[in-house]
């Protein structure tokens, strides 16, 4: 397996290579894949069922941050949508390209929302995914293929409604 990026573990401090992309998909079989961030983006919790589709250990997960599972096909205007939408204290939804630690990819639909303490005060993220449409998928391929390239591009469909645009197509 060719490596990538390195990746280092804030809790154990053990450095994760991420696997160089191949191109082969791995469908998600349904159920409810989640995962809590703090908020700075860091795994604090992750389910089996994410463990499993990802292909990395509770271990590897808990302390690195979420980016570990980022595909570079992935624009970051996504992910500052994301970003931007949660500061705000609202849930995003978005479809996403994800990447094992083989270096195979899956597609889901993702919710993501802020976690708060008994106080009110933000705390952490939650996000959950589920299965996404397949002819949504395809719609935000073309998309993120279009805007991918200039990771910094400011385009109207990176904006908190992105989900929405790809929605109504």
């Amino acid at each position: 397996m060719k490596k990538g990026t390195r990746i280092v573990n804030f809790k154990t401090g053990k450095v994760i290579e991420k696997a160089e992309p191949v191109d082969e998909e791995v469908y998600f079989d349904g159920g409810v894949m989640i995962t809590e961030t703090d908020l700075k983006g860091v795994i604090t919790y992750v389910n089996k069922k994410f463990r499993e589709m990802t292909g990395y250990t509770r271990e590897e997960l808990i302390g690195a941050p979420h980016s570990i599972i980022r595909h570079p096909d992935m624009p970051k205007g996504a992910f500052r949508s994301m970003w931007e939408t949660l500061k705000e204290g609202k849930i995003w939804r978005g479809y996403v390209k994800n990447l094992r630690k083989d270096g195979k990819y899956y597609w889901v639909l993702v919710y993501v929302q802020p976690k708060y303490d008994e106080n009110g005060d933000v705390v952490g993220y939650i996000a959950g995914r589920k299965v996404a449409d397949p002819q949504k998928v395809k719609q935000a391929e073309m998309m993120y293929e279009q805007f991918g390239a200039d990771e910094l591009a400011d385009e109207e469909i990176f904006d908190c409604s992105y989900h929405e645009y790809i929605e109504s197509k």
